[in-house]
């Protein structure tokens, strides 16, 4: 469900926009890697201009996923140190041997009581 409300509420317009671009920048311009001799033909790349803007906008989008990648990464390592901290622990639960339980202490009277509590906490002051 949750597809398909994205197919058509997110991706049907971006895809008619972008069409739209492309059909409205179809003109040849040229674009120049040498800043000091612009009429290099062997550094001007001559393409449709819409090519030039979707290459920018996914240029955009892996500079932008890797930045994020590498911003995370301390989050990734804080992740797997305690994933490995939590199977060490399981590892060191499952060789432990049981211990056997003591029978139950006044059947009736220690479960009215509930759980054995420890110290009062103060009450709050208003």
């Amino acid at each position: 469900m949750l597809n398909r409300f994205m197919l058509i509420v997110v991706f049907v317009p971006l895809a008619i926009i972008l069409i739209a671009l492309a059909v409205a920048n179809r003109e040849l311009v040229a674009f120049t890697l040498d800043p000091f001799n612009p009429g290099n033909p062997k550094l001007t790349l001559t393409l449709p201009l819409f090519i030039f803007l979707f290459l920018a906008l996914a240029i955009g989008m892996i500079v932008g996923s890797l930045a994020t990648w590498v911003k995370q990464g301390r989050y990734r390592k804080l992740a797997r140190q305690r994933g490995a901290e939590a199977e060490n622990l399981r590892q060191a639960v499952s060789r432990a041997p049981s211990v056997p339980q003591g029978p139950v202490q006044g059947s009736v009277q220690g479960s009215a009581q509930g759980p054995a509590q420890g110290p009062a906490l103060p009450k709050p002051t208003t």
